[in-house]
């Protein structure tokens, strides 16, 4: 399951370096878009499955022609989805068959794939630039497209969407769990390796080439690290999995609710604390007597609606910790965060550990579910979207707008 390490040292980085430097991307406005000559294909991917639209829009216009056929990078590129949606099953078997519809090899910069991203999926859609191939081949081992795919398949919107993907990810390379872990870390700290923290700060910690064109994030992968750590990392992403499955599945048997709860409280790891308090043992606490006042601090928090209701963006577990840590305490960090913890499991589970979920604010969810509506709806409306893309983001903004009949009374 886990890949092979990328190649590392600075003639690795010199020659990446290069090949980005050769597909550049530049910025384009909404303007420019109609007209662009497209290359298209259709390719069949997975027997019994409709064939997928490959397109390289300017392909000529670009320079991409000096040193490609497009239909060897649309052939390529079909490969790499075949792969990945075979990952993806395999690894997510009760998941619908990934509706992959359309792949866009995207050589320039715009709203719907900008400057900073590597590949962004939209509706049924995924849109990746030339440079992000490249570095998915050299550094990340393909879990860019496992990523953005897996997106495809997914029910809904949100953090949620994120941690599932990322799940995947980590589950192939441990090294993602360093590059991305606000969505995992309390969980591997508590439960199965408590130096993660230093871990993560020694990784961060590491000097980039400010002068190179390879993102930081890749820069970081790329370079040796300390392999006793990594060894450790990677048992306790071993016994990580199945809480990341009972994530995935929680995330799929409520789907609106748990995105709801992951941006109301903006936990981005909600899902999965929720999952390991299900699955795992409770941390021992070494200060019982702290228990009230913070399950106190906790809850006036966590059940704050602020992030839904003005569009804040405050991690609402780390605001309590901070406010635990500057009072009643307890110091230790560790401790706060089995604190933390033991108040997922009173707050959120009943007495035979069955999981309650509920928005205390059912106004609150309508209007959440009413701006991701209104969000869908701009999209839908941006002149570049491929009518496939539009396709989706409306079936999507009918499928809000169904709920939202439910939750409103008669």
């Amino acid at each position: 399951m886990f890949a092979e390490p990328a190649p590392a040292g600075e003639a690795g980085l010199g020659e990446l370096d290069h090949l980005l430097g050769l597909h550049p991307a530049p910025a384009l406005q909404p303007e420019d878009l109609p007209g662009l000559p497209v290359y298209e294909q259709f390719i069949p991917v997975l027997e019994a499955r409709p064939p997928v639209r490959f397109l390289i829009p300017g392909f000529q216009k670009f320079g991409c022609a000096e040193c490609h056929r497009p239909e060897e990078l649309a052939a390529g590129a079909a490969e790499r989805l075949k792969k990945t949606i075979t990952q993806i099953e395999r690894f997510i078997p009760d998941t619908q068959p990934v509706p992959v519809k359309q792949y866009i090899i995207q050589p320039y910069t715009d709203d719907l794939l900008r400057p900073g991203q590597l590949a962004h999926a939209t509706f049924d859609t995924i849109r990746i630039f030339p440079a992000a191939v490249i570095i998915d081949a050299r550094a990340y081992g393909g879990q860019t497209h496992l990523h953005e795919t897996l997106h495809l398949a997914q029910p809904f919107l949100g953090h949620v969407n994120e941690l599932e993907a990322y799940g995947l990810n980590v589950r192939s390379d441990p090294r993602f769990l360093l590059l991305n872990y606000p969505y995992f870390s309390d969980v591997v700290q508590v439960f199965f390796e408590p130096g993660l923290k230093d871990m993560i700060r020694h990784w961060f910690e590491r000097g980039v080439r400010e002068d190179r064109q390879v993102p930081r994030e890749v820069q970081w992968f790329l370079m040796g690290f300390d392999e006793e750590a990594l060894a450790r990392l990677k048992k306790a992403v071993t016994r990580l999995v199945p809480v990341l499955e009972a994530a995935s599945r929680l995330y799929r048997e409520r789907p609106w609710l748990t995105a709801y709860l992951s941006e109301q409280t903006g936990v981005r790891s909600l899902v999965l604390d929720l999952a390991a308090v299900q699955r795992l043992d409770l941390p021992p606490l070494g200060h019982p007597d702290k228990r009230e006042a913070a399950f106190d601090v906790f809850d006036r928090q966590m059940m704050r609606d602020d992030n839904t209701r003005l569009g804040y963006v405050i991690d609402r577990k780390q605001e309590a910790l901070m406010t635990l840590k500057y009072t009643t305490g307890p110091k230790d960090p560790q401790e706060r965060l089995a604190l933390y913890f033991h108040y997922l499991k009173a707050r959120f589970f009943d007495e035979e550990g069955n999981l309650k979920l509920e928005a205390r604010n059912p106004e609150d969810f309508k209007n959440f579910l009413e701006r991701k509506r209104r969000d869908l709806q701009r999209m839908a409306a941006y002149p570049a979207l491929t009518p496939i893309e539009r396709q989706g983001a409306l079936r999507l903004v009918e499928q809000i707008g169904r709920r939202l009949a439910q939750e409103s009374p008669p």
